[in-house]
């Protein structure tokens, strides 16, 4: 195993300007503090319900940006950060922007890549995984390309991994998270699929955990079919107390796992059949939700007892809801209810302990954003711009309708009151005055 360990400089917009303060972290993850898209009460209060691009209705500032990327933002102290890469891959970098004003502060590279594998897909790209960010640390990921931890106090690089290598196909996409001491990263590529955990101070593997899968996708030959493009995910995992049991759910290409996270042992497995898996899971009292991804693509609920081990999937799954099912962008719990859209734009809430669906509505444009629930609010962002703000009840209600002059693959992030949403050409603060 080899890694670069070495404080090694940047290149930044300004190394000459003061370094904003890096406290405290508002949204440290994707999915927000608590991992889910619930923004904090105090924050929710605050957060606008109406803007418009046009008139500069609640515009606070935007700032446009380079490069393209899928990223979404992470905020700690003053600075908002996220990746973004050439059309091409041959560089990756970050952007750390400061969040009171729009300035750019950071622009930094951090890795060059002479031959990157060809995406295979228009809809993704070199920097579709998103950061996560501690007070003293900012670690950002770009799949088979490398990993690195920033001091976000200055920009430097404090370690990187450029070994921990698959083949993505279609590009990466799964985020890291962490927990403890461990930063763990999810690989499902086309030739190996597994989890692994680093220290996240010195980058050295903690451990690594392969997939057990049977894919059932060999030829005559005993090779994978389709090039093993049925194998593939974009799952980002989550940690969770189950029964005791601290358990990194990780939803996989034809099954999802529950491992031990402090040493990545396989506890339990369940079975689904889908493949390119992106949504993270959810727990709602004692029933594990998993989203199962593409071709197959079902929600199910899943009991939490002290039995879960081996393959638990007659034994353990309680319902599976087989249509209109969210692939890409992720589910949101709000209290007892659970929100999902498709691709499509196909909105549903439904009662996540029964499995049972309380209404079903359509929204226009592709949905590959993340929504995030607000108190009694949920934002949902599509591929025109637009931000459609609905009731977080059993009935179906449109608060508001916005839009920004670009499409929004990102989910938006949250910090003292004000919503920033990342649009393929754009940063945008909207606040209330």
């Amino acid at each position: 195993m080899t890694f670069r360990a070495a404080l090694l400089s940047l290149f930044t917009v300004s190394a000459a300007l003061a370094q904003p303060a890096t406290t405290p972290v508002f949204w440290p993850d994707k999915n927000g503090p608590t991992f889910d898209g619930i923004v904090p009460a105090d924050e929710a209060a605050r957060l606008p319900l109406k803007w418009n691009a046009e008139t500069g209705e609640n515009i606070a500032w935007k700032t446009d940006l380079e490069d393209e990327g899928h990223s979404s933002p992470v905020i700690g102290g003053d600075m908002i950060w996220f990746t973004s890469a050439k059309t091409d891959g041959t560089k990756q970098y970050v952007y750390g922007i400061d969040r009171h004003t729009g300035k750019v502060i950071h622009h930094l590279l951090v890795f060059e890549n002479a031959a990157p594998e060809e995406l295979g897909n228009p809809l993704n790209n070199y920097a579709a995984p998103s950061p996560v960010l501690e007070a003293d640390a900012l670690y950002v990921h770009f799949g088979t390309y490398g990993t690195a931890r920033l001091d976000p106090a200055t920009g430097q690089k404090v370690w990187e991994r450029r070994d921990i290598n698959v083949r993505h196909y279609r590009g990466p996409g799964s985020s890291p998270i962490l927990h403890g001491d461990m930063l763990i990263l999810t690989f499902d590529g086309i030739d190996q699929q597994f989890v692994t955990a680093l220290n996240k101070k010195t980058g050295e593997t903690l451990w690594k955990t392969p997939r057990t899968t049977d894919y059932g996708d060999l030829d005559a030959e005993g090779h994978p079919t389709r090039d093993g493009d049925m194998r593939k995910a974009y799952h980002t995992p989550s940690v969770f107390n189950l029964a005791g049991v601290e358990t990194l759910v990780s939803i996989g290409s034809r099954a999802a796992f529950g491992y031990a996270v402090d040493s990545g042992k396989e506890l339990w497995t369940v079975r689904h059949g889908g493949f390119n898996a992106a949504i993270r899971p959810l727990v709602c009292k004692d029933v594990l939700i998993l989203n199962t991804g593409s071709e197959r693509s079902h929600t199910l609920g899943v009991r939490i007892d002290g039995q879960m081990k081996g393959d638990i999937t007659e034994s353990h799954v309680i319902w599976d809801r087989e249509k209109r099912n969210a692939s890409e962008a992720n589910s949101v719990l709000v209290g007892d209810l659970l929100f999902q859209i498709t691709r499509g734009g196909i909105v549903t809430c439904m009662n996540p302990i029964r499995g049972e669906d309380v209404w079903e509505e359509r929204l226009t444009g592709q949905h590959l954003p993340s929504p995030i629930a607000a108190g009694d609010r949920l934002y949902f962002s599509n591929d025109r711009g637009d931000t459609r703000v609905l009731r977080a009840g059993p009935k179906f209600e449109v608060l508001a309708e916005n839009t920004l002059p670009d499409a929004m693959t990102a989910a938006p992030a949250v910090a003292d009151g004000a919503l920033f949403i990342r649009t393929k050409k754009q940063l945008f603060k909207i606040a209330t005055p």
